[in-house]
């Protein structure tokens, strides 16, 4: 039996981080584009690593370049999808679909990294998605079927990408290695996917928001990454749940977005899914 990894736990801080960016993300798409967003969102990002692997003088080589490439570009074309479901969609809906992944990187874990999921983890997952079904009452309408398709696509491909991000883990890359090559393909393919977008100046007051959001994406993605890499996948995907637990909160502080009991319920089932996956490891860990 394996014992409950700590390391699974890194993800509470990514939610945490997640949860801030779609604040901040929520505030700047009143002026800027989703493709604008996806550029700074991770120009900045790049520009964040990339002055840690100057300072440290650490070297980008590695062996696992293709790998590297393949989750970046899977993880970018994800994105793109992502945004543009979010654009189309009630944001309640896209959200939902996009939060597919941990259902699909159970399902590829299978195969991908030869492991068995337990079935408690299994069922863990499948009720923190009805959970955020239940929270976030999703609905598509005949108009909207394409951008619900790529929406929905996002989160499968999303899956794909947290496998490569464990495999990466395990295979001895670095964190912020793996979220250089991100945001490196995800700054040249968001800026190529602006071009044919329209252009909003930036102004003084944006700067901090921009930044923010740079920021926020990249301490996310770097605590992501490393809980993929040191606990346990199915636990780390079940844990992601909580970023719309976190978006609720914030709601409520900085919108008066104020939830029904049966939205309130929602979250306690998503909350008890995270609870029940690490009570599965840590039942583990005591019979060993």
């Amino acid at each position: 039996m394996k014992q409950f990894k700590w390391g699974s736990l890194w993800m509470l801080v990514a939610a945490f981080f997640f949860a801030i960016m779609g604040v901040l993300v929520k505030i700047a798409s009143h002026k800027f584009s989703s493709a604008e967003l996806v550029f700074y969102r991770s120009l900045v990002g790049l520009i964040f690593i990339s002055s840690f692997v100057v300072t440290k003088r650490l070297s980008l080589k590695t062996n696992l370049i293709k790998k590297q490439m393949s989750r970046s570009v899977i993880g970018f074309i994800s994105m793109v999808m992502f945004f543009y479901a979010i654009s189309e969609l009630p944001l309640a809906t896209a959200i939902t679909l996009n939060y597919t992944s941990p259902l699909a990187m159970a399902a590829i874990l299978t195969i991908a990294l030869h492991e068995k999921p337990k079935k408690i983890l299994l069922i863990a997952i499948i009720t923190g998605f009805v959970g955020v079904a239940f929270l976030l009452k999703p609905s598509i309408h005949y108009g909207e079927l394409l951008a619900g398709g790529l929406g929905l696509l996002s989160g499968l491909m999303a899956g794909w990408v947290y496998v490569y991000v464990a495999q990466l883990g395990r295979a001895g890359e670095p964190d912020w290695r793996t979220v250089f090559y991100f945001s490196l393909v995800c700054t040249v393919g968001g800026g190529a996917w602006m071009l044919i977008h329209h252009f909003s100046p930036i102004e003084l007051e944006d700067l901090p928001i921009l930044a923010g959001l740079g920021t926020c994406a990249t301490i996310a993605q770097l605590a992501m990454t490393r809980a993929y890499r040191t606990g346990n996948p199915l636990v780390v995907g079940s844990l992601a749940y909580s970023t719309v637990v976190l978006a609720s909160l914030f709601g409520i502080l900085l919108w008066n977005e104020m939830l029904s009991i049966d939205r309130w319920l929602a979250i306690a089932i998503i909350i008890s899914s995270g609870v029940m996956s690490i009570s599965a490891n840590t039942s583990a860990k005591d019979k060993n």
